[in-house]
């Protein structure tokens, strides 16, 4: 485990060495494992991991159903609000769903669209990690919109090699730190030899160089 002083070091490092920009940077770190065989799907990690602090960018949330979900989403001002009909539709438009996928972060939806979902825009969500998770009726969303407006979800696939972003330029080192010592704890809680299994962490800014931390 690296010491929360090692982590904001780094992270004022990497602030610091980064060219000056007028505009918001975000920051994120590279997560080297090793000692782990990533061709089994066992090793592979698929978490979304809540931060203390956001990353400080808007994370985009949409919702797949009808009724109670979605007035609870316009109550969650919820980034976009597809019904059945439009999830039929999206299905024939490979071109429209694929955007889809690329801009909105997380997805939920009612259970009772579920197969629709899975019909019509699974080929569009399921390799990019963003399938929904299901809400049977009665659930209140709004408190896990605001986790997931807070979340960032890392999926490695078959790769050693990882980004995750941990804020951005805009933030106070101090709230940075907090967020990398959660994404590392979660890390190494799902690796099979917790921190043995890394190589090696850098942070950086977008256009920064990298600071090791680990």
């Amino acid at each position: 485990m690296v010491e929360r002083a090692r982590i904001l070091e780094a992270v004022k490092a990497a602030i610091e060495k980064a060219p000056e920009r007028k505009f918001s940077e975000s920051v994120d770190i590279t997560i080297n494992l090793k000692n782990i065989d990533m061709a089994q799907p066992k090793n592979r990690i698929d978490e979304t991991i809540l931060l203390p602090h956001g990353t400080g960018k808007t994370v985009g949330i949409a919702v797949l159903g009808k009724g109670d979900i979605t007035t609870q989403a316009r109550e969650a001002n919820v980034d976009l609000i597809i019904g059945p009909e439009e999830i039929e539709r999206l299905g024939g438009e490979p071109r429209e769903a694929r955007q889809v996928a690329g801009k909105y972060r997380f997805f939920l939806a009612d259970t009772g669209v579920m197969p629709q979902v899975g019909r019509f825009l699974g080929p569009r969500l399921g390799p990019r990690g963003r399938m929904p998770t299901p809400i049977p009726g009665g659930t209140d969303i709004r408190p896990i919109v605001e986790r997931l407006r807070k979340s960032v979800k890392v999926r490695t696939k078959d790769k050693k090699t990882f980004h995750v972003k941990v804020g951005s330029t805009q933030m106070p080192p101090e709230q940075i730190a907090e967020n990398i010592d959660a994404v590392l704890k979660k890390i190494e809680g799902v690796l099979e030899q917790g921190s043995m299994n890394i190589r090696s962490v850098f942070v950086k800014t977008t256009m920064g160089p990298a600071e090791r931390l680990l």
